[in-house]
């Protein structure tokens, strides 16, 4: 009998119920290994701030963030080795041009002698916020900026040029026991009343693509092409948050109807073909450890309102950055970026990437933890209103802090509260906290980098600490509480 006459007698490949990862290992390192007890002495030496906590000594999983911690391929440590470190037009940047366009279309980089300068390199992407924020401050007053979730740099971007940033999170995000695999849409409805009212005071809407505020949760095409209607309809340009745009897309794939046949990189086209413009931190779904970027639409809605952005962003790209063809970055940055972003968009990884995100949050969801679902894409997040429920927390005594504390210091795992603390702000007029619209621990899964016993290790001392909830003391704010991006500055301490 034939071999394949065999194999076909045997279930398939693709229904077994483990699979191998789509990857080898290259390389390990081995981890220092650091006591409960000299982990609780060094978190209270920082105040209790995770972002000040030693790296060398988190023996569990860092899930603090996804931004710039990607473990790279072998391809891309190679092509690190073909780095060109000239200070203009340098080799990668040559190939950099044809990824970008090949990725995102070609409308949104011309090429060098071709058109105006329409892509703005950037050693990172709240660099590209900066920019872009910066020009617009100066294009008017009472300016406001909706989204359907702006992240906390990119609000503070906006702010600090006396824009109003304005979140519009879908209806279905603060639904319990919604099913709907978009909650990170836009809230049409909220939106359409926003242009009726105020359209001549937006300069650009926004669409965070996967929606980090809110929970990790991807944004649908239909929802793209919707905003892109009624923005333009109302003459205001549409740009993407793109941080995580090859991760909305396999959502895109996976739940929506009609795309099931569609290949991602076919997908990606489409949504960017919505847009007049896009920032981007590379440092997510570019795969790399360093790296941004602001690309706007050749002849797109943005170019044709402000003709003179493309000279005032290369001006400013010289000046913070440096030479427009490297824009802050290392010749071998712009080499692993320009392979990252071939290896994004394969299917087998995206599909490992975030089988492996769902997995850990259906985990802690089975565990009986309060976990946002359906799990969304780069990172799982507790709802800590829910976590809490039934204890005497309240909302200014920052569960969310306690929590992380406990977590790192108990079991080595480290975590990142984006709720009541990190989004919400304390009025000096009224000496009051103003919790923001929600309140999350966010576990941000890195890429290529922890494998199913590392988030199942971290997944069983959530589950601990929840059942021990009762005792989790409050927190109270040493220092920081009233400055601006508190949770990267301020320290705490528990209250008993």
């Amino acid at each position: 009998m034939k071999l394949l006459n065999l194999i076909k007698k045997l279930p398939e490949e693709k229904n077994l119920a483990i699979h191998p990862r789509p990857y080898f290992n290259h390389s390990v390192e081995l981890k220092s290994i650091f006591s409960p007890e000299e982990r609780a002495k060094m978190l209270q030496s920082v105040g209790l701030n995770v972002f000040f906590f030693p790296s060398e000594m988190i023996t569990g999983c860092d899930l603090l963030s996804d931004s710039g911690v990607t473990t790279m391929t072998n391809e891309q440590w190679a092509a690190l080795h073909l780095g060109d470190e000239a200070y203009g037009s340098n080799r990668g940047y040559f190939l950099l041009i044809d990824q970008i366009r090949e990725t995102f279309g070609e409308e949104f980089f011309n090429k060098p002698g071709s058109g105006r300068p329409n892509a703005f390199i950037f050693h990172q992407g709240r660099s590209c916020e900066d920019a872009l924020f910066t020009l617009l401050g100066k294009t008017g007053s009472d300016l406001i900026i909706p989204s359907n979730g702006h992240f906390d740099t990119t609000q503070a971007n906006i702010q600090i040029n006396k824009i109003q940033a304005v979140n519009l999170f879908s209806s279905e995000l603060k639904r319990d026991k919604s099913d709907s695999y978009f909650k990170g849409n836009m809230n049409i409805q909220e939106f359409k009343k926003l242009l009726e009212k105020s359209s001549d005071k937006i300069p650009l809407a926004y669409l965070t693509i996967t929606n980090n505020t809110a929970g990790a949760q991807p944004v649908s095409m239909k929802n793209i092409e919707e905003v892109a209607e009624l923005a333009h309809k109302y003459n205001v340009p549409l740009f993407f948050d793109a941080c995580r745009f090859a991760e909305n897309a396999w959502f895109i794939k996976k739940y929506e109807r009609g795309y099931t046949d569609t290949e991602i990189k076919k997908i990606v086209k489409e949504m960017f073909s919505h847009v007049d413009g896009f920032t981007i931190s590379f440092k997510k779904d570019g795969l790399v450890n360093m790296g941004g970027g602001l690309f706007l639409k050749d002849n797109g809605l943005f170019i044709k309102k402000y003709p003179d952005s493309s000279e005032m962003l290369t001006n400013y790209q010289i000046v913070k950055e440096g030479h427009p063809t490297y824009g802050g970055l290392s010749g071998r940055d712009i080499m692993a970026l320009s392979v990252g972003l071939k290896i994004i968009i394969k299917q087998e990884y995206l599909t490992y990437r975030i089988n492996q995100v769902q997995e850990f949050g259906e985990e802690l969801h089975k565990q009986g933890v309060p976990v946002l679902t359906p799990i969304g894409g780069h990172a799982v997040y507790l709802d800590v209103n829910r976590f809490f429920k039934d204890t005497e927390m309240k909302p200014g005594d920052f569960g969310g802090i306690a929590l992380c504390a406990l977590l790192l210091a108990a079991y080595g795992h480290r975590a990142c509260e984006l709720g009541y603390f990190a989004f919400g702000y304390f009025d000096k007029n009224t000496k009051r906290e103003i919790p923001s619209e929600v309140n999350f621990v966010r576990f941000a899964i890195p890429r290529l980098r922890y494998e199913k016993q590392d988030l199942a290790s971290c997944a069983e001392s959530v589950k601990i600490l929840y059942e021990y909830r009762h005792q989790i003391p409050p927190v109270k704010v040493t220092y920081g509480r009233d400055l601006p991006l508190r949770h990267f500055k301020a320290k705490f301490e528990f209250k008993r």
